[in-house]
């Protein structure tokens, strides 16, 4: 499929890739969405929370968020209130840890996590039987669902899924995020990281690092350290390259939409795929400008609707 041209287009004093990002995630904020939580119990002991909408009754939406994200993220929030308006169903899969308790083993979560993704799935799939299942993911959680999309191929039980900023590939935005401005997005991210990991050695005296956990101000020093090992990596290398979703996008036969801006601060033009790397049913929209997940319009979170919308067509298709 070719790469299309976003035609996202805010004012001028919003054509600025941090005021985009920081906007979204601190001050631009949706109406608060009531929503109900459950715990699913793992098959090697751990557990995955989970918060759905009672007001959806129809289609099934996974969300996937983002790092350091869960439900009351803004994006997840926008996403429940225009997907339930549309008569969707959105249930977010908090990744381990996340939900605001630790969870009970050593390993955590990240971007290259499509076992849990596959694991909510089959059980999405079980529990709606008679429903379609869409899936929906944000930066980390993006990566992640690309990536399980590829692993699956024909075998996905994905009716069509969105993408939103995904990390395409990893060692490029670990390596941006410790350049210039982006470094602010960097250093807030690993404190989060940090203090988790902080609450998980309580729990696992094992953790413990050799040096002060501090000393991994970066996410190449943090993952090579703790993310990668905690996950059966050999490095941080290792990590980034066996979880890039970039080499999967060739073999994802769900109908597919990606979303990102080529002035995203989390990583750089580079990791753009070219037309010749996308499935046939996969479509890339590319804006000039949106930062990372924002997309902000004066007076409106353009991304929120558009979500809905593309998740709409796809069903309007399907029908």
């Amino acid at each position: 499929m070719p790469v299309k041209t976003s035609l996202f287009s805010p004012p001028w004093p919003l054509r600025n890739a941090h005021l985009q990002t920081v906007l979204a995630s601190k001050l631009f904020k949706p109406v608060p969405h009531r929503t109900i939580r459950e715990r699913l119990e793992l098959p090697d002991g751990d557990f995955l929370d989970i918060d759905f909408s009672p007001r959806g009754q129809d289609d099934i939406v996974a969300i996937f968020h983002g790092l350091a994200g869960c439900v009351q993220s803004p994006y997840v929030q926008g996403a429940f209130n225009t997907l339930t308006a549309k008569g969707f169903s959105p249930v977010l899969m908090h990744w381990r840890g996340c939900s605001g308790e630790p969870n009970r083993l050593a390993r955590s979560y990240h971007s290259g996590a499509s076992d849990d993704i596959g694991w909510f799935m089959q059980y999405l799939a079980h529990r709606f039987e008679h429903r379609k299942l869409y899936a929906l993911g944000y930066s980390l959680g993006a990566n992640a669902l690309l990536k399980y999309l590829g692993e699956t191929g024909k075998h996905s039980l994905v009716d069509g899924a969105i993408a939103i900023s995904p990390p395409l590939v990893l060692q490029e935005g670990a390596t941006k995020l410790n350049e210039g401005a982006s470094r602010i997005y960097q250093r807030y991210l690993l404190g989060l990281m940090r203090r988790q990991h902080e609450l998980k050695r309580q729990a696992f005296p094992a953790l413990a690092l050799p040096e002060a956990s501090s000393a991994l101000n970066t996410f190449w020093k943090f993952d090579d350290a703790l993310t990668a090992p905690l996950h059966g990596f050999s490095s941080a290398t290792d990590y980034y390259t066996r979880c890039s979703a970039r080499q999967f996008l060739p073999a994802i036969t769900t109908p597919t939409h990606i979303l990102c801006a080529r002035d995203d601060p989390f990583f750089t033009r580079d990791i753009i795929p070219h037309a010749s790397e996308l499935a046939a049913d996969t479509t890339l929209e590319v804006s000039s400008t949106g930062g990372h997940v924002g997309f902000l319009q004066f007076g409106q979170r353009w991304l929120d609707t558009q979500v809905a919308n593309r998740l709409d067509a796809f069903r309007q298709i399907e029908n």
